[in-house]
């Protein structure tokens, strides 16, 4: 029996080894404009995280429920706050910044080589930037990234 567990807690260590942990800033400006995550399209490893940093005031970051995979754990920090999320499920996520949502401060992460819910999230998107007042076509070049 304690072979067994000594076995469990070395691979997860080992797990937690190789796992990485990604920044993303919330930016009021940055090198592709105003209203933005940076980077903006992130691909990463399954098991890695992303600390989503609050670099300027009154951002978060927010997943979308339409956009991401299934059985993926949502999240929604609290304004001018970090959050990290931890990234277990391949597939594509789309987030947001929800007060600057209307200035398509969105971001995309794609979760190891999986692009399954891409056509999925294409569909949604269609209806969701509907509510962009500027940078309509951001998140279709985000998307054209993956």
């Amino acid at each position: 029996m304690n072979k067994i567990i000594l076995l469990i807690l070395i691979l997860s260590f080992q797990v937690n080894l190789y796992s990485a942990n990604h920044i993303v800033k919330m930016l009021n400006q940055g090198a592709e404009g105003v209203m933005i995550f940076e980077p903006a399209v992130l691909k990463i490893n399954t098991g890695d995280s992303v600390t989503f940093k609050s670099i300027d005031a009154a951002h978060n970051s927010a997943s979308i429920s339409s956009m991401i995979p299934n059985n993926a754990q949502a999240w929604n920090s609290d304004l001018s706050r970090d959050i990290t999320v931890d990234f277990n499920i391949p597939g594509v996520y789309v987030y947001q910044c929800t007060p600057h949502v209307m200035m398509a401060m969105v971001g995309v992460v794609q979760v190891g080589n999986d692009k399954s819910n891409l056509d999925t999230i294409k569909t949604a998107a269609t209806l969701f930037k509907s509510v962009f007042v500027m940078n309509q076509s951001r998140l279709d070049d985000y998307l054209s990234k993956i």
